[in-house]
């Protein structure tokens, strides 16, 4: 029976579709154990590297993200300008609550608006300086505030960032011990052969083909035999 379904499927002029299942495998960070201890593997790298408050990608996004609209970039405007004047719906209908008035039938009358519908951050400062009245001096209010010290400050700062990276920087702080090379005994027999043989003439052990086969220069020769202190 097998024989005639392959004979059928030869004859077939329909061809059969294979489909094959690639699992994908898990990202298992193990360049840092405290970025491993950490990692979510639910997450994408993305998604881990912005918890932890580091970045992904050193260039700018590729994708994956919603891109800004036109109205962001009205009147030329490239960037986040704090004294430019925003669109009040950024390009998207947005629907609002206003305060209406009504007679005594209930229909509106009046729609009051806002006394800055585009948004501009210099309307506030104005009526605010027009409202303001002349206030008696106070000396207890006189006193100058020169701001958050630089212990709060630091203390903010600190509390307000991830683990991970106040992790990675005291890792990256400590003093890196720098590891002592010691020669071994085969070295240091070889090192007394070529002195037994040649003296202090070290252009002559480099030249010596029989105790010198791998033809190390002379640099590494005279590095060697000073570390062993048998040249001064």
């Amino acid at each position: 029976m097998g024989r005639e379904l392959q004979k059928r499927k030869k004859r077939s002029s329909r061809a059969t579709v294979q489909t094959h299942t690639i699992k994908k495998k898990h990202l298992n960070p193990q360049g840092s154990g405290i970025v491993a201890k950490a990692w979510n593997k639910k997450e994408t790298l993305s998604q881990n590297y912005s918890r932890f408050g580091l970045v992904a990608k050193l260039g700018t996004a590729t994708g994956g993200m919603a891109k800004k609209s036109a109205a962001a970039n009205y009147a030329g405007i490239t960037k986040d300008d704090p004294l430019a004047v925003k669109s009040a719906d950024r390009g998207l209908l947005q629907v609002r609550e206003v305060k209406v008035e009504r007679d005594a039938s209930g229909k509106i009358v009046k729609v009051l608006r806002s006394d800055n519908p585009l948004n501009d951050p210099l309307n506030e400062i104005e009526s605010d300086s027009e409202s303001e009245e002349p206030k008696p001096k106070n000396p207890t209010h006189d006193i100058e505030w020169h701001g958050i010290s630089d212990d709060r400050q630091g203390m903010i700062a600190q509390s307000s960032r991830p683990e991970v990276i106040r992790m990675l920087e005291e890792e990256a702080s400590r003093p890196v011990e720098k590891t002592v090379r010691y020669q071994s005994e085969r070295e240091l027999e070889w090192l007394q052969r070529l002195v037994a043989k040649h003296g202090d003439d070290v252009a002559a052990m480099v030249r010596d083909i029989k105790l010198n086969p791998m033809q190390q220069t002379k640099g590494d020769i005279t590095k060697r035999l000073k570390k062993a202190g048998l040249l001064q």
